[in-house]
């Protein structure tokens, strides 16, 4: 029971999450508007809330993300721990 009280639970560090998509990207060479045609979005605004950190990209387009960049979800997705 000890171990389930003192459980630190990961969440996703969004900022974090943002950076390393932004770094993905320059190794990729491949910038907002790209991934806006990729995604079909009119508006980038979705890219740079995930860039600033201000939204996740779901769990479909992380998919999407992670075969465009070549890396697992896990490797996208950033985390902290909070008790």
């Amino acid at each position: 029971m000890n171990r389930i009280t003192n459980l630190l639970r990961p969440v996703p560090d969004l900022r974090a999450t943002g950076e390393k998509i932004k770094l993905l990207m320059d190794a990729g060479g491949i910038s907002v508007r790209d991934l806006q045609s990729v995604f079909g979005f009119e508006h980038p605004q979705a890219v740079y809330a995930w860039l600033n950190g201000r939204n996740l990209p779901t769990v479909d387009n992380l998919l999407v993300l992670s075969e465009l960049f070549d890396v697992t979800i896990d490797e996208i997705v950033r985390k902290k721990f909070v008790g």
